[in-house]
């Protein structure tokens, strides 16, 4: 069937609802998945997510086989009762190499560092009058190492009358996120990290040569048991990629 990594993707995005819904001081940007094929390939995409995080992602070719990146991401949410914003840049470098039929598979293989600050607002009511404030203030680092399988399948949509190409993608990311500074109403906390596992599905919709849309949907899983650093958002985006350059066939 043509569109059982849609299915998938919709069934991990679901699932990781119902399950994940603790509140964490960390917020996972989309892995970065270029599916670079050649030298001096460039790659660059915005996703945005349904609570407003916003990815930045680009990459760069240096040659057939190697591969650099560059990630931004950044929230600003501001409610009645929480306020919650996050900045976070990364970089990184891999391996990539096509194969298969035509050469239409990719493996690609990136390890990287990164840095963030988060600020996290509760407040709390009594009727319309402000009661009490919980104010955190987190700094953190990060390192991560990443697997992306990606294929450009035979199968396409229809819209308008106009068939358009699918490409499919599996992101398995394990990233390190540790605490440098955290502070609460200005006294000093115990220092968190904890290891999560990010598996992440994604189908790209090809407009024209350059040009594609993208659905991504994933889980975050921490494998430690933490009160402030914990699994507490999935992956659920929509965005837009260019890639220049590379393969012709991608």
């Amino acid at each position: 069937m043509p569109f059982k990594p849609l299915y998938l993707a919709c069934f991990i995005f679901i699932a990781s609802a119902l399950f994940v819904s603790c509140s964490s001081v960390y917020m996972p940007n989309v892995p970065n998945s270029p599916m670079l094929s050649a030298k001096n390939e460039i790659h660059a995409s915005g996703h945005v997510s349904l609570k407003g995080n916003l990815s930045f992602n680009t990459a760069y070719a240096v040659s057939d086989h190697i591969g650099v990146l560059f990630n931004g991401a950044f929230i600003d949410q501001n409610r009645r009762k929480k306020d919650f914003s996050q900045d976070l840049v990364e970089g990184g470098v891999g391996y990539f190499t096509t194969f298969g039929k035509d050469n239409q598979r990719i493996l690609e293989i990136y390890g990287g560092l990164g840095a963030g600050t988060t600020k996290r607002l509760y407040r709390s009511f009594e009727k319309d009058d402000i009661i009490s404030t919980d104010l955190q203030n987190v700094r953190f680092n990060k390192s991560f190492l990443q697997v992306n399988y990606s294929t450009k399948e035979r199968n396409s949509v229809t819209l308008f009358s106009k068939k358009f190409p699918l490409n499919y993608g599996t992101i398995f990311r394990l990233s390190h996120v540790s605490m440098t500074k955290f502070d609460r109403n200005g006294i000093n906390q115990p220092l968190e990290d904890n290891i999560f596992i990010e598996p992440v599905f994604f189908t790209r919709m090809k407009l024209n040569k350059n040009f594609q849309l993208q659905y991504t949907t994933g889980s975050n899983i921490g494998l430690k048991n933490r009160d402030f650093l914990t699994a507490g958002s999935s992956v659920f985006t929509i965005g837009l990629i260019v890639n220049l350059g590379g393969s012709k066939i991608f």
